[in-house]
């Protein structure tokens, strides 16, 4: 090892991995190759499905928030329509905001007054803590406004379903695009499926609230999927109680050569009678342009089972949104998986998402210990730090490592 090297390892506290083999396991999950390797890790240890629970993890979770796409019947059920006269207040919310003057960071309540839709949205933000967890606001004439007039027009009636916006880069933003940029970039300059027309597995973004708001849907495909994480515990509690210990463990979450190269922590967790996920695959099986990190330990074979596991029995569970162009979808990230078919663009069907993390301080959960610097970093942008950005940007945090 060059002596460089070697100093840097003990500066950072880590090792070299490269005797350690990570799984054969990439960003798309392949159900052959799950089965396989479930197959073959019960054969090596039969007594896997004997194992206990994690101390204080529940043997099922019976709640509103343990459902199946199945048991939906009609999008009546979770979709909100708004009213011409709804429609009309959000434009005369729009010219009051005009008329203070303000940065769009100021968008709030008070800023942007919704006197009859506001009271709707503040209980709908009930649903999405200690009911089922996700509705969608159906619909706003998109094309009616200018691009920074709908930014403002969703900054503000998110501000009563969740009133903190999350920043979701290291300038300040709290606004990101959600579109096929693959054309038109440098190689190697994407590592992230948001800006692909590839299907995304379920995961969890970060934040208690992710909202994401449709500029434009793709010609074909691109379905959004959500799917109950409580309803996959359920499952896995009943059938694989070991993987639920494998996931209430730590695991290495790759850095993409941050410093420090990797965090350690669990990816479940079970706190004040509530079950939190957060994770996302691509921090354990690398995407494109940021392959999984060297230098960092990989990941188990039971951990590559258990995500392969999360992803099929979310999609097992799932239920498809039909999602339009002025529709506004809020999930509950703490407790939903979100997913998206892969899609084709073509002319003026070119799928354009935004998306908002937010938080609502009055309702939220109580965090566990390993995730609240994270939130206290996402969190704490001040309304004249933010910044809204209007046309679509690949992340600093997906961005490939030859940019």
């Amino acid at each position: 090892m060059a002596t460089e090297t070697l100093t840097y390892v003990k500066q950072h506290n880590i090792q070299e991995y490269k005797h350690e083999k990570q799984p054969d396991i990439s960003y798309h999950p392949d159900k052959d190759e799950w089965r396989q390797r479930t197959a073959r890790r019960l054969g090596e240890n039969p007594s896997l499905p004997l194992t206990p629970l994690p101390q204080g993890f529940p043997e099922q979770i019976e709640s509103s928030l343990v459902w199946e796409g199945k048991d939906w019947k009609d999008e009546s059920e979770w979709v909100y329509n708004l009213s011409i006269g709804q429609l009309e207040e959000i434009d005369a919310a729009v010219n009051h905001f005009h008329g203070l003057g303000l940065h769009l960071g100021h968008a709030s309540q008070s800023t942007f007054p919704l006197p009859t839709l506001g009271p709707v949205l503040r209980s709908l933000s009930q649903e999405l803590h200690s009911g089922r967890g996700f509705f969608v606001l159906r619909t706003l004439p998109v094309d009616s406004y200018s691009r920074s007039d709908i930014v403002l027009i969703y900054a503000g009636i998110s501000s009563y379903v969740a009133p903190t916006r999350g920043r979701q880069d290291k300038e300040g933003g709290v606004l990101s695009h959600i579109k096929d940029l693959s054309t038109g970039q440098p190689a190697g300059s994407i590592g992230g499926p948001a800006y692909t027309t590839d299907k995304q597995v379920f995961h969890t973004d970060i934040g208690d609230v992710v909202s994401l708001f449709a500029l434009e849907t793709a010609k074909e495909g691109g379905i959004s999927r959500i799917s109950s994480s409580w309803r996959v515990y359920n499952e896995l509690a009943k059938k694989r109680p070991d993987l639920i210990k494998t996931l209430a463990e730590p695991w290495p979450v790759d850095g993409f050569g941050a410093d420090p190269p990797y965090t350690s922590r669990p990816l479940l967790y079970y706190l004040d009678q509530k079950l939190i996920i957060q994770y996302a695959r691509r921090y354990f099986t690398g995407f494109l342009a940021l392959p999984r990190s060297s230098n960092i330990p990989p990941i188990t074979e039971a951990q590559a089972e258990a995500l392969d596991t999360l992803h099929f029995l979310a999609e097992e569970f799932s239920l498809g949104l039909n999602f339009q162009k002025g529709d506004i979808q809020y999930i509950n990230n703490l407790s939903i998986f979100h997913a998206r078919d892969g899609f084709r663009d073509e002319g003026e069907k070119t799928r354009h998402l935004i998306r908002l993390w937010l938080r609502n301080e009055e309702l939220a959960w109580q965090l566990p210990a390993e995730l609240k610097s994270l939130w206290d970093r996402i969190y704490s942008v001040q309304p004249e730090d933010q910044t809204f950005t209007l046309e679509p940007v690949i992340r600093a945090a997906v961005r490939g490592k030859s940019v």
